[in-house]
Parts: C-alpha cells; structure tokens; sequence
C-alpha cells in the first residue's frame, strides 16, 4: 500500500482538491486497496474547517466526490507514517521539510512535477481561480497514478 499526504498551506483548497481528486482516480480503476490518502495542512490557521466552497464547487461540477474532511497540520510524525508527501508550492515544500526535520528518505515531492510543471500549483485562496489550480492538481494527480503503476505500484523514484 502506497500512502500519499498532499499538503498546502491550509488545508481547505489545493491538498484537499487533490485528495479528492486522486481518491476518485484510485477507486475508478478500482485500486483503492493499494492506496492511503489523506492531507495536512503547514499553517494552524484553518484546523478544523471543511474543505473551501470554491474547492466543494469545483469538484461537484466535475463530478467528483469531496471526501469527508476537516483541516489538520502535517506532523513530525507524519513523515514516517507517509511513503509520499506532496506539496503544492516551493513555501510548502520548505515548510514541509522544516516540521519533518529534514528528508533524508526523499518523500517529500511537489505535485506539478507529477505533470511536468515547471510551476507552483497556485493557490484559489489568493487567485481566486480553482478552474486552473483544478486543471494542475488533475494533471498532477493522473501524472502521479501512472508513476505508481509504472513502479507496480510501489513509491515512485523522485
């Protein structure tokens, strides 16, 4: 079982979109049973609140589920009890590996490079457009999938 932790700043937009996203990717090709995945936030400012409105929206007129979901913080704890974490932008990545205390297992990825993105997912709380950060964390998210089953469905080199 590969266990992936998306992360993004609050955990209400982009880590939450991208959970739900690769939730409904695993479970339509019926591989549920091969993946864990859940996401974290790398601020305390959101904990405890659902998913964005604009991120529920965005899903809901794709036709994908929003999981059940209340933002949390990523732990120190949660780098050995992940295989994956995968953020959305450079801030979260360094932030990432400051509350992990490093990477020396090289588990912390960000998400675009999943889709040959050169940039950030942008954040739909600043930009106001989920319909792009949709379209990268889509990319991003099928990029990743097929770097599992390439790996027969091991964690996929960085």
């Amino acid at each position: 079982m590969i266990k992936i932790l998306f992360i993004c700043h609050g955990n209400i937009c982009r880590s939450t979109m991208a959970q739900s996203v690769m939730t409904y990717l695993v479970e339509k090709r019926h591989l549920s049973d091969r993946f864990q995945i859940e996401s974290a936030a790398t601020s305390r400012e959101e904990i405890g609140n659902p998913p964005h409105y604009g991120t529920v929206t965005k899903l809901r007129q794709e036709g994908i589920p929003v999981v059940p979901h209340r933002a949390v913080q990523m732990t120190r704890e949660d780098y050995q009890k992940y295989d994956l974490l995968i953020g959305m932008d450079g801030a979260n990545i360094r932030n990432m590996i400051y509350i992990a205390g490093g990477d020396p297992e090289d588990k912390i990825r960000k998400l675009g490079t999943y889709a040959g993105l050169q940039r950030d997912i942008a954040d739909p709380w600043y930009t106001g457009n989920f319909e792009d950060t949709y379209r990268d964390v889509l990319a991003g998210c099928e990029g990743l999938l097929e770097a599992c089953m390439q790996n027969g469905y091991k964690v996929p080199k960085g």
